[in-house]
Order: structure tokens, then C-alpha cells, then sequence
């Protein structure tokens, strides 16, 4: 039987990637909400109340009635609530300080939550408006929308 300094020299490894690959089918819902990304155009969805959440969602949060009534809404909206990002980690949407905000756009009655390029801290403040900063070439997938910036400057 081999000491454990021999066995050292003998490891044997087997390096191994785990992997879970899928395709998701987006459905009509989530598949419009996209859509409507590549064409720079953002849409909600009609609850049966009268309200409309954006982004869209298939099932009512509070009934789990189906929701098929989407809309329009618009490219602008309020700062609900946010926080600064001083120092931006990788994989972030903007690589220089930013916020994170809720925002609730222009024909919607929940916000969204994106990205807010407003310079600096100083500029941000609940109830600034904002508006849609769109990626050059849109995919069709949320980082059409770079980020959002204030609709007046600050």
C-alpha cells in the first residue's frame, strides 16, 4: 500500500464541466414584450382591474387569471426608488457609477427595474423623469435598452 506522498504523485483527475443547456420557448406574452424590444417599442399588459404591468406577465399576480391584453406603453417614466452603484463589477450594464432603478414608465402602473445613466449621484432623485437610451442594433432581449437617462439634463 502506497504512503500518502507516493499516492500524491499518482492522483489520477477527471475534469468534468457540469452543464444544464436549454432552450426556453418565451410564449406570446414575453415573445411580444420582446418583439416589441427589437422594434424599440415596450409593451404592458391590461390586468383586469384596469392596470397594466410592465413587463408583461402571462397570469394576473394577484388572481392568476390569464392575461392576454397587451399595450403600448411609453419610452419615458418616473424614478420610483433607486440606489447608486459606485463602483460597477463586471457583467454590470455600465462600466462608470450608475443607478439601479424602478421606473415606472408612462402608461404603466408597476415600474421596471434598469439601469439609470445620470452622470453622477448628485442627479439622481426619486420622481426625475426619465427616458429609453436603445442599443444600436437591438436582438430582441432586455439589453436593447442600454440604460436610461434623464429626460432633461441635470
Amino acid at each position: 500500500m502506497p504512503n500518502s506522498s507516493d499516492s500524491e504523485a499518482g492522483v489520477l483527475s477527471a475534469p468534468h464541466v457540469l452543464e444544464y443547456p436549454y432552450t426556453r420557448s418565451v410564449g406570446p406574452i414575453i415573445g411580444h414584450f420582446l418583439g416589441g424590444l427589437l422594434e424599440r417599442k415596450l409593451f404592458g399588459i391590461r390586468r383586469p382591474d384596469g392596470s397594466v404591468l410592465v413587463p408583461p406577465a402571462e397570469y394576473d399576480p394577484d388572481t392568476g387569471e390569464a392575461l392576454t391584453d397587451l399595450i403600448e406603453v411609453g419610452q419615458a417614466g418616473v424614478v420610483t426608488t433607486w440606489t447608486w452603484i459606485a463602483e460597477p463589477r463586471p457583467n454590470q450594464p455600465l462600466a462608470r457609477p450608475f443607478a439601479w432603478a424602478l421606473i415606472q414608465l408612462d402608461g404603466a402602473d408597476s415600474a421596471l427595474l434598469h439601469a439609470v445613466d445620470a452622470g453622477d449621484e448628485a442627479n439622481m432623485h426619486t420622481g426625475m423623469r426619465v427616458r429609453v437610451r436603445w442599443r444600436d442594433e437591438t436582438a430582441g432581449e432586455i439589453g436593447d435598452i442600454v440604460c436610461f437617462e434623464p429626460e432633461a439634463a441635470p
